[in-house]
């Protein structure tokens, strides 16, 4: 069975992006994140993203220049929402909408292939969570304390205990951190 794992970047405090939904702090790892992220990418084949970050998403990568850009953007994309009708991608293959992520996760993992990704979709990451889809959590920790944004982890709900498999620290002063979802 393929495993969903959801890759975050993140600053000390928790956050996944600032109170206005600022993402710069990124910028403090995104050198050193490359280098992981690559070998990150062979392993992947399909990436999974909410609406939000899809629109993000396809701003920005399908005329990217960046290192990581040609396999991001031949990569399977699937992309769960109730409010788009269709997913382009640039030139490349457009993406897939799925209306029931849950199920649509569930089925993608039954699927042969390499591994799914997970990428921003802070929403999306909640509700995979609860239902015990999300197989690994890898925080991309930036060394920045916000004090206020967007939390990376749903709050109210029951706890979900984690087992760590790598901490990873960067020259940079940011750390990987792989965790996989404790046996109950």
């Amino acid at each position: 069975m393929r495993q969903l794992i959801f890759q975050e970047y993140v600053t000390l405090d928790g956050y996944a992006a600032g109170p206005n939904d600022e993402l710069d702090f990124f910028d403090t790892i995104a050198d050193q994140a490359d280098d992981d992220d690559l070998g990150f990418l062979d392993t992947v084949d399909t990436m999974v993203l909410g609406a939000r970050t899809y629109r993000l998403f396809v701003d920005y990568w399908p005329t990217a220049t960046d290192v990581i850009a040609p396999k991001l953007n031949r990569m399977r994309k699937v992309v769960a929402s109730t409010t788009l009708d269709s997913a382009p991608w640039g030139e490349w293959e457009a993406g897939e909408i799925v209306t029931d992520a849950v199920k649509a996760v569930g089925e993608l993992k039954r699927e042969d292939g390499k591994e799914i990704a997970l990428w921003g979709s802070i929403t999306l990451f909640h509700t995979l969570l609860t239902a015990g889809l999300v197989d690994e959590v890898q925080l991309r920790v930036c060394p920045l304390i916000l004090g206020a944004g967007k939390s990376v982890f749903p709050t109210g709900v029951r706890p979900v205990s984690l087992e760590l498999i790598e901490a990873k620290p960067w020259a940079t002063g940011g750390v990987l951190l792989r965790y996989k979802p404790a046996a109950s």
